[in-house]
């Protein structure tokens, strides 16, 4: 198992508003034609932020509507958050709190071979980073600019400096 963090971001470095706002990465692309569709089969569990799986609850499941929409995801999701969140009826879904280390052990006998993906936000992957569990960063720069909001990854890695794979134009 390999713990991946793939997101994407303003080119200057924001991956959603400062209000929770990611109306300006909806706009730009059909989601089949990045590198979403090959990426999510390799994928054995994920984990997010409380931000994140509200912004989910509220613009993917539309939790309160007439008629909510099913969690997108098949593989077990796991939510750290200080707060209690409403569940989804069905889906596979771990409330927790505290260190990542001891959850990043109870995930990988269920992810099995798969990757462990970090949905988001930044801070939490930067726990997993400070922790020596980050494997991967796979960003995705999108063509605008947000001046302000949650960053992509709020630590300063200087060294050893992160490593540049590969890049590829969309």
């Amino acid at each position: 198992m390999r713990t991946l963090y793939y997101a994407a971001a303003s080119l200057d470095g924001f991956i959603a508003t400062e209000d929770d706002s990611l109306d300006w990465l909806l706009a730009l692309d059909d989601v089949s034609e990045t590198s979403y569709p090959q990426f999510i089969q390799g994928v054995g569990a994920l984990v997010m932020g409380s931000a994140t799986y509200a912004w989910m609850l509220q613009h993917v499941i539309r939790l309160g509507s007439a008629i909510p929409d099913a969690w997108p995801y098949v593989q077990p999701a796991w939510v750290f958050s200080s707060r209690d969140l409403p569940r989804i009826p069905g889906a596979d879904i771990r409330f927790v709190r505290g260190d990542v280390r001891p959850i990043h052990e109870q995930i990988r006998p269920v992810a099995k071979e798969k990757n462990l993906w970090l949905v988001g936000g930044g801070e939490l992957a930067g726990k997993f980073y400070d922790a020596g569990l980050l494997d991967e960063i796979i960003v995705q720069v999108s063509s605008v600019t947000l001046c302000a909001g949650k960053p992509f990854l709020p630590r300063r890695i200087t060294s050893p400096p992160l490593r540049l794979v590969s890049v590829q134009s969309r």
